[in-house]
């Protein structure tokens, strides 16, 4: 690992201020990819600012129909939160399918969300829910904030806040495991949102995330597994790699959506506030 200095400011200002100021600086939320990246030497930082002493990143809150869980929240403490598993426990079911028990103490959602690495299971959540992701200085909207293979919306010196999910209908998530990350191969999550459209975001399969288009259509027509399960998903623009080629990505894609709306059939996901 090279050297770099260490900064724990105290408020988000201050965060913000190191950032623009500090030479080649990162943000530190839970650290799980961007210190393993640095003990590879895949990246080079000289300064580390960690956000774990802010307390404005911290907390979940319910107020009416909006959930807003803060950046710095542990992906253990998003499947633990009351709130969480009763207005969305398609949410707290993928936080703690999360990798293993010491990733989920340390990793956070906002950290996992500015990373975008294109096999998080965040952001299937954040588009499938049409959630907004609201900065230091601005509020922006799912699919607005992923644009590509570890790329967002996001400026130099900008730190995600906290994440505002309006309460769906229902939702469901489900992920076929790469079995030695425990990363998404293909993760499909299938909300139904407050207003009743229907919503398909897929994660693992492509570049970044992404919203099925065919799925939803044919669940909007007919919202059950048999409707998922004949949709025929194109492999083109899909990964491949050691795990498995696009049309295998292809293929899992109408089979875990199935899989999830068979879960909101069965009054797992639905919201029950």
């Amino acid at each position: 690992m090279f050297e770099f200095d260490y900064l724990r400011p105290a408020s988000l200002s201050e965060a913000v201020a190191l950032l623009s100021k500090q030479k080649n600086a990162r943000a530190l939320a839970g650290g799980m990819s961007l210190l393993s990246a640095m003990k590879l030497r895949l990246a080079d930082h000289d300064c580390l600012v960690d956000l774990g002493r802010i307390d404005a990143l911290q907390g979940i809150r319910l107020l009416g129909r909006t959930l807003t869980i803060g950046a710095m929240a542990r992906h253990a403490q998003v499947a633990a939160s009351a709130d969480v598993r009763l207005t969305i426990p398609a949410l707290a079911a993928l936080a703690a399918d999360i990798g293993d028990r010491q990733v989920r103490n340390r990793g956070t959602m906002g950290g996992s969300l500015a990373n975008n690495d294109p096999a998080a299971c965040y952001p299937a959540a954040v588009l499938g829910l049409d959630a907004v992701v609201t900065t230091d200085r601005r509020r922006i909207a799912a699919h607005d904030f992923f644009e590509g293979l570890f790329q967002t919306a996001l400026e130099a010196d900008e730190l995600i806040a906290s994440v505002e999910f309006p309460l769906p209908q229902g939702a469901a998530y489900v992920k076929f495991h790469q079995p030695a990350s425990r990363f998404a191969l293909v993760g499909v999550f299938v909300s139904i949102l407050a207003d009743g459209s229907v919503r398909v975001a897929v994660t693992g399969a492509g570049p970044g995330v992404f919203r099925a288009g065919e799925l939803e259509a044919a669940l909007a027509a007919e919202f059950s597994p048999a409707a998922a399960a004949r949709v025929v998903v194109s492999a083109e623009g899909l990964n491949s790699d050691m795990h498995g080629n696009a049309a295998y990505r292809a293929h899992l894609i109408p089979v875990l959506a199935a899989r999830a709306v068979a879960q909101m059939d069965d009054g797992a996901g639905l919201d029950k506030n």
